[in-house]
């Protein structure tokens, strides 16, 4: 006859105690619960495409095993993410022409070029003076005008070619004596040439140089950055080419 406390009809095995009157048997495992491990054994290993069982609050998380990367730490709440890092970034120094690099120009070849540039442009407003002159001697009335006519012409001449020769240093650096020796006018902060504007200001300056004796045209000589006065006034150097 089957035990009244069975329900399945199963009797308890051998050395097992019968529940006493008014206890519920032992509960099963339902279906899909996993079993309680008994004393001393380890729990149970999730299977394979299983997530571990999360830690309860205040228990620290699992460390991660031999050979497998630890997580990356998210920020916290309120705290800006890092930026990601740039592949291949490298940075780059810029340096003025003239300031770290660039050979100055010796006072010799400055004063070689300016001189060039002298002749280019008086020589030919020399000759033409110098014909007005020798017509307004002569004391006749046509002669006169001849002579007002050639000096107008050579004047016209020597503007122009000043004119010419500030737009080429201004654009290029070079006027002709410069070119000739080798160097170059560029400002000491881009080295890149100053422009017909700054150029004819440099120009007009250079009356600061020969006002106390020339010594402006000087002073290179002995200045660091080998510069007149004209040049410290429009922050320029001269340099080689």
């Amino acid at each position: 006859m089957g035990n009244p406390y069975d329900p399945y009809g199963q009797q308890p095995g051998y050395g097992q105690q019968q529940p006493g009157y008014g206890q519920q048997p032992p509960a099963q495992p339902g279906y899909g619960q996993p079993a309680q491990p008994g004393y001393g054994q380890p729990p149970a290993q999730p299977g394979y495409g299983q997530q571990p069982a999360q830690p309860g609050y205040g228990q620290p998380p699992a460390q991660p095993g031999y050979g497998q990367q630890p997580p990356a730490a998210q920020p916290g709440y309120g705290q800006p993410s890092a930026p990601p890092a740039q592949a291949g970034y490298q940075e780059v120094h810029h340096h003025h022409y003239g300031g770290s690099g660039g050979q100055l120009a010796e006072w010799g070849s400055r004063a070689g070029g300016y001189f060039i540039d002298i002749l280019i442009i008086g020589a030919p407003a020399g000759v033409l003076y110098f014909i007005a002159l020798l017509l307004a001697g002569s004391g006749s009335g046509g002669a006169a005008v001849i002579a007002l006519l050639f000096y107008l012409i050579g004047f016209a001449i020597y503007v122009g070619a000043f004119l010419w020769i500030v737009y080429q240093e201004g654009t290029t650096g070079q006027s002709i004596g410069k070119r000739q020796m080798g160097i170059r006018l560029v400002s000491a902060q881009t080295g890149q040439p100053i422009g017909f504007g700054m150029a004819f200001l440099r120009k007009i300056a250079h009356a600061l140089d020969g006002a106390l004796c020339y010594v402006g045209f000087l002073w290179p000589l002995w200045d660091d950055r080998k510069q007149t006065f004209a040049d410290k006034v429009c922050n320029t150097i001269v340099v080689r080419n």
